[in-house]
């Protein structure tokens, strides 16, 4: 296996490689990270219903005010 060496940084979670160096598309690549500390990220995951039949309790309904009225 031929191995070449490419130096690259991270923009926006994905990897930008210096000099303008185009890969072709399915290329297999790896990753080394040299001295890099990652530090844990809060993982909040989205509330669930117990009973999903109990959706019907959650609806929403919008009255729209008169700014003019007085509450």
């Amino acid at each position: 296996m031929q191995v070449t060496t490419l130096e690259g940084i991270i923009e926006n979670g994905a990897i930008r490689l210096r000099d303008n160096i185009r890969l072709p598309e399915k290329t297999r690549v790896y990753v080394i990270v040299p001295a890099l500390s990652v530090e844990p990220m809060a993982q909040i995951f989205s509330p669930r219903l117990a009973h999903p039949e109990q959706a019907v309790d959650f609806v929403k309904e919008v009255v729209e005010i008169d700014p003019d009225d007085a509450l």
